[in-house]
């Protein structure tokens, strides 16, 4: 099959979302002159994923605001776009791209955007129209459809989407359930005196919150969902199903090239991979965070917009190191939320709050010892550069001091 381009300085991405078309900008940028691919199984040009469970699900964002650049700015930059068409192969060796039609697409610098993919339910009727996901902006729009005054949704996982999803179904008049495996929801990634926040405010919504359920199986009638069927014998009727359970790095290409994969492609703080002039960046990466002194996977949108500056350096043969601490938020209800730092679980002694907690307007810190570790603030604006100094700074904070609204936060970094 014949090449579709010289391999001379020709710079391919393969990729869909913000990660792609960022990078395609921040290389152009950067002084790449040569020729620039995107590749992607997608039809729509690169798009940004977090109003699609957000702004543009709820009705409040336009179509075109979603998109990474305006379709013009290809041209005008010489980017090419190759869409609706898979990479089904990654030679390393002869540094080609196979596409799903034959063609080989030779390289002489790769960049991994290829994201991620949502997990699927594995039970019975789960492959039932109307049991619905949420990746792409189709997704999106099947959404917005399904949720309208009066339906009866159940919502499959009580993390970030599941619980951005119930939102935007009940403020367009749905009657919500929420099915989790935890006993509040976020436990896991928040811990339970911010998980019981969210918790409660999805109750004083509305929401019906299911903890600790296992869903048997998806019951429908001509094919389509009619109600989801627990283990306990309950069964819950719905018009629709939405299945937030997780997402899965998509590192097919990586793999089958050979390429370290765990938990994602696994890179340096450059964001080079182990394949000679290829990098990774957004919910694929598995990238080396200096700071952190860890590899770390984000799956948020800061990470998306940020990590292609660096990628694009180091694609162009500067040091460039990607350090900036993992942020991201969410929009329910009338609660916003942002969040910057990094916690697992179990990795941290205690967390302490400054603000009212129980009208939802606070910020909370993550403790090691007397070092913050992360802090998410909620309802309260303007703090975030001083909760990352905080995190930076590493300095010994004593709790009364901290939880002390009257201290500004700009004063406990030396």
């Amino acid at each position: 099959m014949r090449n579709i381009v010289s391999p001379v300085n020709t710079f391919v991405i393969v990729g869909g979302g913000l990660a792609a078309g960022k990078a395609a900008e921040k290389l152009r940028e950067h002084g790449h002159g040569g020729p620039l691919l995107i590749i992607s199984d997608e039809q729509e040009r690169p798009y940004i994923r977090p109003p699609l469970s957000k702004g543009y699900l709820l009705g409040k964002e336009e179509r075109d605001s979603i998109f990474v650049h305006p379709e013009e700015w290809y041209a005008e930059h010489g980017v090419d776009l190759i869409l609706g068409t898979s990479a089904k192969a990654l030679d390393a060796r002869s540094k080609e791209v196979e596409l799903d039609d034959g063609r080989r697409v030779p390289y002489a610098k790769l960049l991994l955007a290829t994201g991620s993919f949502p997990r699927r339910l594995t039970v019975p009727g789960a492959d039932l129209d109307n049991v619905l996901y949420l990746r792409r902006v189709g997704d999106s729009e099947r959404l917005k459809d399904a949720f309208t005054r009066g339906a009866r949704i159940v919502v499959i996982g009580d993390g970030w989407i599941g619980l951005e999803t119930a939102a935007a179904a009940r403020i367009a008049g749905a009657e919500v359930t929420v099915l989790g495996h935890s006993e509040l929801p976020l436990l896991k990634v928040l811990g339970r005196e911010s998980a019981e926040v969210f918790a409660g405010l999805h109750e004083d919504h509305g929401v019906n919150l299911r903890p600790r359920v296992e869903v048997e199986r998806i019951t429908g009638t001509g094919g389509r969902v009619d109600g989801v069927q627990l283990a306990d014998g309950s069964h819950l009727p719905a018009d629709a199903v939405v299945v937030g359970i997780g997402i899965t790095p998509n590192v097919r290409l990586a793999q089958e090239a050979g390429l370290e994969v765990r938990n994602g492609v696994v890179t340096d703080e450059h964001l080079r991979t182990s394949g000679a002039d290829i990098y990774a960046a957004g919910d694929v990466a598995n990238a080396f965070h200096p700071l952190l002194g860890k590899h770390v996977r984000v799956e948020h949108w800061a990470n998306a917009l940020h990590q292609p500056g660096t990628a694009a350096l180091s694609m162009l043969g500067e040091d460039a190191v990607y350090d900036r601490l993992p942020y991201f938020y969410t929009d329910q209800y009338d609660l916003g939320m942002e969040y910057t730092g990094y916690t697992e679980p179990g990795g941290y002694d205690r967390v302490i709050f400054r603000g009212d907690v129980a009208k939802r307007q606070f910020i909370a810190f993550w403790m090691s010892g007397n070092r913050v570790l992360a802090g998410m603030n909620v309802n309260v604006w303007d703090v975030i550069d001083s909760i990352r100094s905080l995190v930076l700074s590493r300095a010994d904070i004593d709790d009364a001091v901290l939880s002390d609204p009257s201290v500004p936060l700009d004063s406990l970094t030396p």
